[in-house]
């Protein structure tokens, strides 16, 4: 996100957005504007969607992008959203595209390619931290209503609690990209904004393209191996963030200050194995490694995803009871969608090398 804050088409169209807002935050046609972060990205792609797909439009899309010239953007904008350049780097910038709406959904990329200058003037997760500072601030002085934050939990606690000692990593954290969101929480809580915390998991996408999928062994044999054993792991399609996102803002005021855990579906390797068994057509072995197998894998972050996995194995009995997929069907995303059926219709995109 650029240091300068403008509208896609200009100067003067974003101007007239600042400025023709009504005391209870709506367009001229009574919609209420909703400020995406992230809406040319995974989570706040599937809101961004949701919001135009409703054939109601209760609410208005503007989003907030570093690059209002990006194919996704440009989409957007085709489709009617109000696309601002704005960066959670620059206050002022996010205050602007803040002003005038009901809410914002707000999410920060602790994965963001960065230069070898940006990695070391500032760390990952002290990154997140400042730029979830930045959204809470321009929040508050923008007067929102509502504000729907994805964030994650602090897994030193559950560690300690557990008397477990996973290595400690950058900043002292555990799972840094877990546990500097859940220190971000405190900017929104601190200042009154009235937010709800989503709590999500790891993506559906992480089987096509994060390699936790089976893979082909030299004798042909696939084989599926991750930490988990008898745990059950928390999972959800990334595009379900969104549109569960969405769901709270049209439920409104009752879900302010409250926790949403979230996932699609629950399951252990066995069943994950079982599971690409079915949608492959052929025979998948689950063979379970340990965490510091997994830390001493060579691939980068490979000692934070190791970590991750020690919590999720762990601190299961929590973290999968916190997210219930039913709960999430029933009251907010009816059509939430289930791993199987969500990797099925992707069969074909499934890496086995």
């Amino acid at each position: 996100m650029s240091q300068n804050s403008m509208s896609q088409n200009s100067k003067s169209q974003n101007s007239k957005s600042e400025h023709s807002k009504s005391e209870n935050s709506t367009t001229a046609t009574d919609q209420k504007i909703i400020t995406v972060v992230g809406a040319t990205g995974q989570q706040g792609g599937g809101l961004a969607r949701a919001i135009l797909d409703d054939p109601d439009q209760p609410f208005a899309l503007r989003v907030l992008t570093r690059n209002p010239g990006s194919a996704a953007a440009r989409a957007l904008a085709e489709r009617g959203a109000d696309v601002v350049e704005a960066d959670l780097d620059d206050e002022a910038s996010v205050r602007r595209a803040f002003d005038g709406a009901y809410g914002a959904f707000v999410v920060t990329n602790f994965w963001v390619e960065r230069t070898p200058e940006e990695e070391a003037a500032r760390s990952r997760p002290q990154m997140e931290i400042d730029q979830a500072g930045t959204a809470a601030r321009a929040a508050k002085a923008a007067g929102l209503k509502h504000v729907v934050w994805s964030t994650l939990e602090d897994t030193r606690p559950h560690f300690e609690h557990l008397g477990s000692e996973p290595p400690t990593l950058v900043d002292g954290y555990k799972v840094p990209h877990f546990d500097a969101k859940s220190v971000a929480d405190n900017h929104f809580t601190s200042l009154g904004v009235p937010t709800t915390f989503l709590l999500t998991t790891m993506f559906y996408e992480s089987f096509l393209t994060g390699g936790q999928g089976p893979h082909r062994e030299q004798d042909g044999r696939l084989v599926l191996s991750n930490p988990m054993n008898d745990s059950a792991l928390a999972v959800v399609a990334a595009e379900d963030i969104g549109r569960t996102a969405y769901g709270i803002f049209r439920a409104g005021a009752k879900y302010v200050g409250r926790t949403v855990g979230l996932a699609g579906d629950h399951a252990t390797g066995v069943e994950l194995a079982e599971m690409f068994a079915r949608i492959l057509g052929e025979a998948v072995e689950y063979r379970p490694v340990t965490h510091d197998q997994l830390r001493s894998a060579g691939f980068p972050a490979a000692d934070e995803i190791g970590n991750m996995y020690q919590f999720y194995a762990e601190a299961g009995e929590y973290f999968v009871g916190a997210r219930d997929p039913e709960l999430i069907r029933a009251e907010l995303n009816p059509g939430l969608a289930r791993l199987e059926d969500w990797l099925t219709v992707r069969k074909d995109q499934i890496p086995l090398g």
